[in-house]
Order: C-alpha cells, then structure tokens, then sequence
C-alpha cells in the first residue's frame, strides 16, 4: 500500500539518550557535543540529548549541546514526574528550538508492578506531566511507554486526554521489541483512527530489536500514517538496540514508490556519524551491516562482481558515495600546521576548549602522520577521545610498555603507570601479549573487576590503520567501556583497560529512566 501524498518524515535521533543506555556506552559532554554536532549536519530533525534527571552530568551535557545545535530541535527525556520536567526544561533552556518528551507507562504489568498506580492515575498522572511541561516549552511530546502490551481502548484513552492537555507530538513505542510488523502497523493505524483530534499531531514510533524486527516496524507504522520516527546511530541502544537510522532513512529514501516520503537527511554524512558513533562509544559496526557495514558495498561472488562492472544496478540498489563512503579522507599531512589542523577539526565537528589541548591533539597527528601516509577523519577522532580522556581523567595513565611474544617462550609484559600522579611498574607473563599486559595493570590496580569483553577493530583500512580496542570492565553491577587506539594493538589494548578502569573508579552514577 503506499502513500498518496507526499510529506516529511521527521527523524528523530535518540542516541545520545537511548543509544547511550548500552552497556558501557556512555558519553562524556565533550563526546556528546561531537556527536550532535554531527547529527545536526546529518539533518536529523530532533536530538534527544539525554535524561537530565540521570545525573549532574548528563544534566550539564544536554545544556552544552543545546547552546551549540542552533539548527535542530534539542530534546530531554523526563518522567511523567515535576522535579524530571523541571530538569529537563532547565536542561534545555538554551536551545535554539527545544522539546520536552515525558513518558508514563500504561501496561497493566508495568503499571502494576513498576508503579503500583491505577489507570486512573496513571492517566491524570500523564495529563500532569504535559502540563508541567508546557511551562518550559510549547513543543511536549508524550510517549505511553510499553504501548506494544498495553490495552488499546486505555491507549486511545490517555492520548485523547494528552493532545487534549497539549502535547503535539504522540510516540507510540514498543519499549520491549516485542510487535511484529503487520501487528505494529495496524496498532498505529488503529489509534490514528480512532482517537479524537489525532490529525492535530504528529504521530511517532520507537521500536526496539529485541526480535531483529525495529526497523520493519518503523517503516510499518509509517505506512499507517506515523510521521516521527525515533531511531538511533548503527541501531545503537539497550539489549538488542533500537531502530538503525540509516537503514529507516535509505529505505524511505530507496522505495520512494512505496512511501513517497522526504526526510532532512544528508545522506552522505551517514557513514561518517556512523564511525563517529562506533569510535567514541566503544561499539563497532559489524561488516554485515546494512548501510554502514564494511561489506555494504562489497561483492564476493563472480557473477555479482560482472553484473555490477556492467551495470551497477544490477546489484546496487543505493550509491556507496550517496552514503558517505570514500568521502572521509582528508588532505592532512605531518608538514601540515596548526591552523589547517584546527580547521579541519572544525570541519568535522570538533571544537577544543583550550590552546593548550588544540596543541596536544596537534603534536599526537603529528606522531600520527609520521607512521601513516593517509589520515581519515576517524584517525582525528580516535585522538582527539584519547586527549579529552587523559584531560579528564587523571587517576590511570600509561607511561610505558613493553612486551616480549617470540615462538616457543611465554609472552611477558614490562608495563610503568602512574596512579594519581605516582609511577608503579610491574613485569608479568601470560598466554600472550595482551593478556601479559592486562594481567601487569591488574597486579599494579587490583581492581577486582571482571572482563566481559575484548574487542579489536582498525579505524580505517590498510595495515597501516590505527586498531582500535574496546575494553568492557564490570565491578559490582556496574558496566564501562574502555577504548584504546594506537599503530601498536598491545598498546592500544593497555589504553583500553586503564581507560575502562579511568571510569569504573570514577564517581559519577546515573540513573535509568525505566527504573
């Protein structure tokens, strides 16, 4: 079935907020920043900056972000709660265009069990908050969290009274990735039918991937007359993740016939915040992934590989350039100044608070450039993370390394940290390289913390690209991400761990908003 007329679709991008409940994947203001300042030149409609409620932290980050995006609308998530509304409107005061997007859930098993309220309650309770709302901002969006379990007649109930109180945007999410996409299609439609004044706003939806099935019942519920689809950067998020931007984006974007929809996106800044998104949290993109994948593009079999020579749309139903790939390298060289350097940081989004920092960034390109012929803009990225981290954060620093792997010896590890300013050095074996490494900071910190995960990625392509490892620490229920980059792996990986041990032992705690 498609659409008659053809209209806007507004993207509205929760990574920073969403994407960030990843385990491990939270993001300091400066990285915050980056990213939205990505996303605003990627076109995105919407940036829902945080929870301010969360912590001073995150409270700070959305401010930072919403003096700097002048072109699209900041947003913070808040409880259907006073004290949440009042720090998410305080939050956002400074921004150029602002949103406040209030939630209650409306399951009988999360009203019964998580906020042990009535309906009744409940739906007073989210009157209230859009009230409360209204008072920091005309723009109120309201979600009925858990929407996919809850009763439809309550559903057409609590969105009537909201619109009535003056929201002007209805999310409609499926918290849990639990819809399939007819199902979720016909639950959207069916609300748009039949809740009075539902012309009078914008009808959105966010979906999870807990069943694989987000992005599908995105566009499912935008052929059911959904016009807000909120989705994030590589399909990052909680559990499984939520709905991938880039793939919601191209598919509207590729099957025009089906939707005839626009959306605001600049199609070639996708892969370029899709690798800004995997440096900084710590999360690569697989290669199979749509859109953004390293195998996006490729073609292994022959008779692709002559089909697409021939004729490109034989197997190519998108442009690699129309996407980003291929755009990102850039003209820097180690006989570059600091001016171009500086330039270019501004170029992709990166703004350095001090001369002195601006010079550190500048001296690691420097070291960068003499071992690498091409540097891409993930390269200056990598860097940059790794100056704003020591900046920061100063109780764990690498000083030195050096390990031993040669066949038929035990690999070793000689390492010297320094701990709040003071140098400890420690030599120890393993079952190689890394492990020698790890173990020598753990006999050194004995920070009794368990490793979930080791991951190694290049940044960019060749031998000669920086690898970047992924460190994910966990100590008494709480999750971190450490990241590392560096020509040398081991090196890299000894980044990582300290990196990861830097915000394990750092004071900072968040809260969650569906708890």
């Amino acid at each position: 079935m498609g659409i008659s007329l053809t209209e806007q679709l507004i993207i509205f991008d929760t990574t920073l907020r969403d994407g960030e409940q990843s385990p491990g994947a939270s993001m300091t203001k400066e990285e915050k920043v980056r990213i939205a300042k990505q996303l605003e030149k990627l076109g995105v409609n919407v940036i829902e900056a945080g929870f301010a409620a969360a912590s001073p932290g995150d409270f700070e980050a959305i401010q930072a972000v919403s003096k700097a995006i002048k072109k699209s609308t900041v947003c913070s998530l808040a409880r259907a709660v006073e004290s949440d509304i009042e720090k998410a409107g305080n939050a956002i005061k400074g921004a150029a265009s602002k949103r406040i997007h209030t939630f209650i859930a409306t399951s009988p098993i999360h009203m019964e069990n998580k906020l042990r309220m009535t309906s009744d309650q409940v739906l007073a309770r989210a009157v209230q908050a859009v009230k409360w709302a209204l008072n920091f901002t005309d723009d109120v969006e309201f979600s009925a969290e858990d929407a996919v379990r809850s009763d439809i007649s309550f559903l057409i109930e609590v969105f009537d009274a909201v619109i009535q109180a003056g929201a002007k945007t209805i999310n409609v999410p499926d918290t849990v990735g639990y819809s399939i996409p007819h199902a979720w299609g016909e639950r959207v439609g069916t609300l748009i039918a039949n809740v009075p004044n539902a012309d009078s706003v914008i009808w959105s939806t966010h979906c999870h991937n807990d069943l694989g099935m987000a992005v599908a019942n995105s566009l499912s519920a935008v052929i059911n007359g959904a016009r807000q689809v909120e989705c994030t950067i590589n399909g990052l998020g909680e559990r499984a993740g939520n709905a991938s931007l880039e793939e919601i984006v191209m598919a509207i974007k590729t099957r025009k016939d089906i939707f005839n929809l626009e959306t605001s996106i600049n199609t070639t800044e996708i892969v370029p915040a899709s690798r800004l998104v995997s440096t900084i949290t710590g999360y690569p993109v697989q290669p199979n992934k749509a859109i953004v994948g390293a195998n996006a593009f490729a073609h292994e079999s022959g008779i692709h590989q002559d089909g697409v020579l021939k004729h490109r749309e034989t197997y190519e139903i998108m442009r690699a350039e129309d996407v980003g790939w291929g755009a990102n390298k850039i003209s820097l060289g180690k006989l570059s100044g600091r001016n171009a350097f500086k330039t270019r940081l501004a170029e992709i989004g990166i703004e350095v608070e001090s001369d002195d920092m601006l010079n550190a960034a500048f001296d690691r390109f420097k070291e960068l450039a003499d071992k690498k012929a091409e540097i891409f803009d993930e390269d200056i990225h990598a860097l940059v993370s790794e100056e704003y981290v020591e900046v920061s954060v100063d109780l764990y620093k690498l000083i030195s390394l050096k390990s031993q792997s040669e066949t038929g010896t035990i690999p070793s590890a000689s390492i010297k940290i320094s701990i709040s300013g003071v140098e400890h050095a420690a030599e120890v074996s393993g079952n190689g390289p890394v492990d020698a490494t790890f173990k020598a900071i753990e006999s050194i910190v004995n920070s009794q913390s368990e490793l979930l995960l080791f991951s190694v990625n290049n940044i960019t392509s060749g031998t000669d690209a920086q690898g970047e490892v992924t460190v994910r620490l966990s100590k008494g229920g709480r999750v971190v991400n450490g990241l590392g980059a560096d020509i040398d792996i081991v090196i890299a990986s000894a980044k990582a761990y300290l990196n990861a041990l830097n915000k394990l032992f750092s004071k900072l705690e968040r809260a969650h908003p569906q708890i």
